[in-house]
């Protein structure tokens, strides 16, 4: 796996939601979308605390703070192809879905401040993590450094596309 285009990859996905907070008004951030589900506001909060969370579990890794345990080879296979199986909906478990809150803009802002942060001082840390280290995933089991940078690109990815059903569902309705 090639960390750099991971990462630069990361860097390009959160500059496109930085891109999407610049043209919203805090109403229309907190609003339901018409097709239910989650607010902008909610995306932004859960993206952005699983993805700092997950920062977290890869400097563990990094650390060597974690266990010798395989990764499920459909896992390797999601982080092969580099997306979330098509068609397939993904409950939130329960300990992050509690932690998802209506956020205002500013929040949402600081949140990515956060994380850009915390990416530029652990990446680094990510090409000379033992692979044979892992941290636990709630839903994938066992990640190593390198396939929690990997999750994080995918889960940003998944996500943004949930805003762009969003965006769409407002347009529809309008």
């Amino acid at each position: 796996m090639n960390t750099g285009k991971v990462y630069q990859s990361i860097t390009q996905l959160v500059a496109a939601y930085k891109a999407k907070l610049t043209n919203m008004d805090e109403e229309d951030f907190t609003r339901i979308p018409p097709i239910g589900g989650w607010s902008y506001s909610e995306v932004y909060s859960h993206i952005f605390d699983s993805s700092l969370l997950s920062l977290l579990a890869l400097n563990n890794c990094a650390k060597g703070e974690g266990e010798i345990k395989p990764t499920h080879f459909v896992v390797k296979m999601i982080l092969l192809f580099g997306s979330l199986p098509l068609g397939k909906r993904y409950k939130v478990p329960k300990r992050l879905a509690e932690r998802v809150k209506k956020i205002n803009l500013m929040a949402a802002e600081q949140f990515i401040v956060d994380f850009e942060l915390q990416l530029a001082k652990i990446y680094p840390l990510t090409e000379k993590a033992d692979p044979k280290i892992k941290s636990k995933h709630p839903r994938l089991g066992y990640l190593n450094a390198k396939q929690w940078l990997k999750f994080i690109e995918i889960h940003l990815n998944h996500h943004l596309n949930q805003l762009g059903r969003i965006e769409k569902g407002f347009q529809k309705s309008e």
